[in-house]
């Protein structure tokens, strides 16, 4: 476990929070303090009993019940205190806390928690089990401002087998960074955003809805600082995305496509079996039912993207999939320039 000093998302201060109820329930948290956890206050609504754990299966594996001392429905936040913490698991310092701007930039963040498409079976263990989910990608800052969210891009999950129940269930009460701080904490899964997107309460949120009892317990378990200490994220300039290509007419020439098309067939992720298709999922369900498919992939690539231009936004969704897959790359840094040049198309 990190000590004092040491910034970032920590895997064995990752709770698992397990609730009895009616009905039972699991959510994620994130361990703040010596004895506190971290999590979202729709997960621990109407809770009979919680119990927390930590690092599952493994070797380090503990648990312990706890206790509701803070719960916010207006800012769907909670506090949970834990009833005894081993004596070697002590020392815990709370994390950092920051905020994002309000501009056009792309940020990246990671979380971590238990959504339920992590469900699992293996012969080895007893019964069924939910595991840990590692998520990375990028922040839209100026999306949800009226929900005052923050809007999360990331890799959909491969199926969505149960209509009426969200894959992420579970995630919720994960710990949001970016720049080695918490910037919120995921709340929310909306269908209508489509698998590949979260919604996260904002940490500045929290300040206009809890009391001032309320800040100062948080204060004192979580280490929350006053609202004017908050600081920047490291890292929050972010790069601001290529210009946009929502723009580009649906008729474009195949020539002006080819230097992006030559661009995305050279990114290792696409080039995978099952690359494209994540890519697909996380975006408007349209391109992939309208999109002549081939299993040439610069056939198919072309395919796509003349079909992105016929649904204004979606070009600029592929390529913002493509980046969360790939990562940072010379390949997707290529892809950058293209758009780039691309988006300064006149006719």
């Amino acid at each position: 476990m990190r000590g004092p000093g040491e910034e970032g998302l920590d895997a064995a201060r990752v709770a698992e929070v397990l609730v009895a109820g009616t009905p039972a329930r699991r959510g994620s948290g994130y361990r703040v303090g010596d004895g506190c956890v971290l999590t979202a206050a729709h997960v621990v609504a109407e809770a009979t009993s919680v119990r927390v754990r930590f690092d599952a299966d493994r070797p380090g594996e503990w648990s312990a019940p706890a206790r509701v001392v803070l719960s916010s429905v207006a800012a769907d936040v909670a506090l949970l205190e834990l009833e005894r913490v081993p004596a070697d698991r002590t020392g815990v310092e709370p994390p950092r806390y920051a905020v994002v701007p309000d501009a056009d930039v792309v940020l990246s963040f990671s979380a971590m928690g238990f959504p339920r498409f992590k469900l699992r079976e293996d012969e080895d263990a007893p019964g069924r089990y939910r595991d840990s989910c590692h998520v990375t990608g990028t922040v839209s800052v100026l999306s949800n401002l009226r929900e005052g969210t923050l809007e999360l891009a990331l890799a959909a999950p491969p199926a969505d087998p149960e209509p009426h129940r969200s894959p992420w269930e579970g995630m919720s009460g994960a710990a949001v960074w970016c720049g080695g701080a918490v910037i919120g904490m995921v709340s929310a899964h909306h269908r209508a955003d489509g698998l590949g997107r979260l919604a996260a309460r904002r940490v500045e949120r929290w300040y206009d809805s809890l009391t001032a009892a309320e800040l100062e317990r948080f204060r004192r378990g979580a280490g929350l600082p006053p609202r004017d200490a908050l600081g920047i994220a490291d890292g929050a300039a972010g790069r601001r995305p290529a210009g946009g290509l929502a723009g580009l007419p649906s008729d474009l020439p195949l020539r002006e496509l080819a230097e992006l098309v030559e661009a995305l067939t050279a990114v290792p992720a696409l080039r995978s079996g099952n690359g494209m298709g994540l890519v697909l999922d996380s975006i408007s369900d349209r391109v992939a039912a309208n999109s002549p498919r081939d299993p040439r992939l610069r056939m198919d690539v072309y395919g796509i993207v003349r079909t992105c231009l016929r649904y204004p936004g979606t070009l600029d969704q592929l390529l913002e999939a493509v980046r969360l897959l790939e990562g940072p790359s010379p390949e997707v840094d290529r892809v950058d320039g293209a758009a780039a040049r691309l988006a300064r198309y006149r006719g």
